[in-house]
């Protein structure tokens, strides 16, 4: 788990479009926010996860920018 206080998770969509989820600490919890639609969510347990979750269902965007560099 990152010690940053703020991160991001990347997506791509099958359209090769890329979408953002920032994660920043606000005390105990993490505060989420979409950069694609304006999604907000705070959550206190997996927010990278829960980023990844909002990615894949909202917009499709399932493919990892980082796995897919040699």
């Amino acid at each position: 788990m990152p010690s940053m206080a703020a991160s991001k998770v990347s997506r791509w969509d099958q359209h090769g479009r890329g979408h953002v989820v920032r994660v920043e600490r606000a005390g105990m919890q993490r505060l989420l926010a979409c950069e694609t639609c304006g999604w907000r969510k705070g959550v206190q347990f997996l927010p990278w996860l829960k980023a990844e979750e909002h990615l894949a269902e909202a917009h499709q965007a399932t493919v990892d920018p980082a796995a897919s560099r040699s």
